[in-house]
């Protein structure tokens, strides 16, 4: 596992400007602290437009995009036969051209069948103290912390996670990307992945966080 990359601060001179990624990361540590203490049913929810079960709380609402580990064909392409007559140059130029194609189309589906990360559109994610819900008309998304195989912070921006279907039970592996990526992860590891290596080490801030909130006249609460 390896460290979310953050940009470095830099230790002398002024430090950069205060961004809305630390404004995302500084609420998250008063949402962790009001988690550990006890004390998270009794912020005030969050409006948001999803759906929520009785005594579930929004904690924070916000634009996203998903991105799905997957293949865009399964290999398959369309071979195309061509039937040619007349002079020797056309039949002969036909049957090129058409090979051409065929293998054009063929190499396509061979990159179309590899997995990659595929964009699947823009929407809103909405974080409660028990899952987070993306969405989206045609790829939403309803992630229960205690439903996921594993979760992490693979960017200071995206959280990724993994998950069974739950109509066929195959894998998935999927990509939100929002300032709320860390508010997710660390729901997600406090709910079902207290052992987490980065919740335990304190990765998913940046390093001395608390010191830039400190510079900037900020109130960090300890919760690494």
């Amino acid at each position: 596992m390896s460290d979310v990359p953050y940009t470095a601060w830099p230790r002398i001179g002024q430090p950069p400007p205060w961004t809305p990624l630390d404004d995302h990361l500084l609420y998250t540590c008063h949402v962790v602290d009001d988690l550990t203490r006890g004390r998270l049913a009794h912020r005030a929810p969050v409006p948001s437009m999803a759906r929520l079960a009785p005594g579930e709380l929004s904690v924070a609402v916000g634009p996203a995009s998903r991105s799905t580990w997957r293949a865009v064909g399964d290999g398959s392409y369309r071979h195309s036969s061509v039937l040619a007559v007349g002079q020797p140059a056309f039949v002969i130029g036909s049957l090129v051209g058409s090979a051409l194609g065929n293998a054009a189309r063929r190499r396509q589906a061979a990159a179309d069948a590899r997995q990659r990360w595929v964009a699947d559109g823009h929407g809103e994610v909405t974080v409660t103290d028990r899952r987070a819900y993306f969405g989206h008309p045609q790829s939403s998304l309803d992630l229960g912390w205690t439903g996921l195989d594993t979760a992490d912070l693979v960017a200071p921006d995206a959280f990724q996670c993994s998950f069974r279907d739950m109509y066929n039970g195959s894998p998935q592996l999927i990509r939100l990307h929002s300032l709320w990526a860390s508010l997710m992860f660390v729901l997600a590891a406090h709910a079902a992945f207290p052992a987490h290596p980065r919740l335990a080490g304190g990765s998913w801030l940046p390093p001395g966080f608390e010191a830039r909130c400190a510079a900037y006249g900020r109130t960090c609460p300890q919760v690494r």
